[in-house]
């Protein structure tokens, strides 16, 4: 695009944009480069280069003007371009939208709610700032034919995020393709024009009390009556990260029975700012560390942590030294996926487990062991939420799905309160999450699990490193051979085209190469199982070194 063609199209982007901030601070580049400014320039370029891209993650950036960042313009366009699919499609013209505590996630609400009632469908939007589990939960209980999540999750501060989930035959999953490039083409149609031209309304509906309510007693009817009474239970510390969980997740606790835990109060209430932690992603290094000085305080006997929505789980235990570790996304997909085994089996339910590919393989033997189905999914749990007959879904990166009556998507609400249930299950035999995972690994093998990460700064090197991992495959790994290579781009049964390798090793150990969905990273899953806990994780650090140089 030329100077004259790319300042021409930052000036009709600013023509429509409703938001004082991000037109004045696109309007001042646009004169910078009018001026011949080429840092301007380069900036415009950049910002115009294209749009968003729409898929089954819905939308997600940095706040600022412009079609590649998250913006008052790009929400109106795609809450247009969602009404054109609903009524092209034929579904429910009905909606219900969220929105969590990150700058702006109001607006980008309000925004969609007054787009689509404005073009003629029935909208809900949530009274307050609330965690994304409960808008799954509304999609259903409200039986519409979508909802809208304004969220980015555990993104960084700057990031925003646009969700779509669907109701009706899909039971408020996520979406998936076709559907996704479905929306995208209409979000397109929409762009085309100006957003100025959109009819808006207010008269949507603002739910009362009564939806959250019907999402706390679902919620707290997942888990039996605690075996112990509230002051015999464990000390449990609680972080929401500065995100929305808080309020939700105390409702749900004492429903179901549970004493009210201690909080980390420099970060229980919502602020999109995030000022105490550098990423609020609970995974990350560091992020939990208030979190852990509470319950050492505390002598706690679990820290549990909500990403910023809620929807994930983070769980550390005492390490025996005085402090406190945090255990893998894996080491509580087990222990909550074997308890959700165990009880489907008492009940005679039977059902199937569910994991993603890049998860740990120990859920498949609690499933042979329970005489459960057993299913793998492509990353995302917009696939583990629509297996059939799901008893318990996880993902490794800390999201779990453990009652799909209540919640076709994770769930850290949930997820926490199974815990809870679980530790509480175990003090009243006077047994810990410690033990059972050592009794874990007695019953099922001792599995271990690491990953190795590759950031990049040009997104082809992405592709530069998953090309030449195809054309020159390795026949060994450290000190394993590989026994078989599966290329998931050509093809496999049960599962669309999808950038992944996979090395199966000898011994069982098993590695996975894959570019991120959410960030520019190319990400190595390892995962062991040996006669040992030790052993096993000796043997992921080894093929974590083995795998590092092959991804740089």
């Amino acid at each position: 695009m030329t100077v004259d063609g790319v300042v021409a199209a930052a000036r009709a982007w600013s023509a429509q944009d409703p938001d004082e901030q991000t037109r004045a601070e696109l309007d001042a580049v646009v004169e910078a480069a009018a001026g011949g400014d080429e840092h301007a320039v380069q900036e415009l370029a950049d910002r115009f280069a294209g749009r968003l891209a729409f898929g089954t993650a819905g939308l997600r950036a940095e706040l600022g003007y412009g079609p590649l960042r998250m913006n008052r313009v790009v929400v109106t366009q795609a809450a247009a371009g969602l009404a054109k699919f609903l009524i092209d499609s034929g579904r429910s013209r009905s909606v219900v939208i969220g929105y969590d505590g990150r700058v702006n996630s109001d607006v980008f609400a309000r925004d969609s709610a007054e787009v689509l009632r404005g073009l003629g469908l029935e909208v809900t939007l949530l009274p307050s700032a609330l965690p994304t589990p409960v808008l799954a939960f509304a999609v259903r209980h409200l039986a519409v034919g979508a909802g809208v999540m304004v969220t980015a999750s555990h993104n960084p501060p700057r990031d925003n995020g646009y969700k779509v989930y669907l109701g009706e035959g899909d039971e408020g999953s996520q979406i998936v393709p076709p559907v996704d490039a479905t929306i995208a083409a209409a979000i397109d149609d929409v762009a085309a024009g100006s957003i100025i031209e959109l009819e808006r309304a207010t008269d949507y509906i603002v739910a009362d009390g009564s939806l959250l309510d019907a999402y706390v007693e679902a919620t707290a009817a997942t888990v039996p009556v605690p075996a112990l009474p509230a002051e015999e239970q464990p000390t449990v510390v609680y972080t929401a990260m500065h995100g929305v969980g808080w309020e939700t997740a105390r409702a749900v606790f004492e429903r179901a029975g549970y004493a009210v835990p201690t909080t980390v109060p420099e970060q229980i209430e919502p602020d999109g700012a995030f000022p105490t932690v550098a990423f609020p992603n609970p995974e990350e290094p560091g992020a939990m560390d208030l979190a852990v000085a509470r319950g050492v305080a505390a002598g706690a006997d679990l820290v549990i942590a909500n990403d910023p929505d809620a929807d994930r789980l983070a769980l550390a235990i005492p390490d025996g030294s005085g402090s406190f570790r945090r255990l893998s996304g894996n080491e509580v997909g087990w222990l909550l996926g074997w308890q959700a085994a165990a009880r489907s089996v008492s009940d005679g339910r039977g059902g199937t487990l569910a994991a993603s590919i890049v998860s740990s393989p120990a859920l498949a033997r609690v499933a042979e062991r329970h005489g459960l189905a057993y299913r793998d999914t492509l990353t995302g749990f917009k696939w583990v939420s629509r297996v059939p007959d799901l008893v318990f879904g996880y993902e490794e990166a800390l999201g779990y799905l453990v009652d799909p009556a209540v919640v076709r998507d994770k769930d850290g609400i949930s997820a926490a309160l199974a815990l809870l249930d679980l530790a509480t299950t175990l003090a009243a035999s006077g047994q810990t999450i410690a033990d059972r995972l050592e009794a874990f690994a007695a019953e099922f093998g001792a599995f271990a699990s690491g990953q190795v990460a590759t950031r990049v700064d040009d997104l082809s090197r992405i592709g530069e490193i998953m090309a030449a991992l195809r054309s020159d495959q390795p026949t060994s790994l450290g000190p394993v051979a590989v026994r078989s290579v599966t290329d998931y781009a050509e093809g496999v049964a049960g599962f669309p085209p999808s950038d992944i390798l996979r090395y199966d090793l000898e011994g069982d150990a098993r590695v996975i190469v894959r570019p991120s969905g959410t960030e520019p990273k190319v990400k190595v899953y390892i995962d062991t199982v040996a006669a040992t806990p030790a052993d096993a994780q000796a043997l992921v650090d080894a093929l974590a070194d083995a795998v590092r140089p092959l991804v740089s």
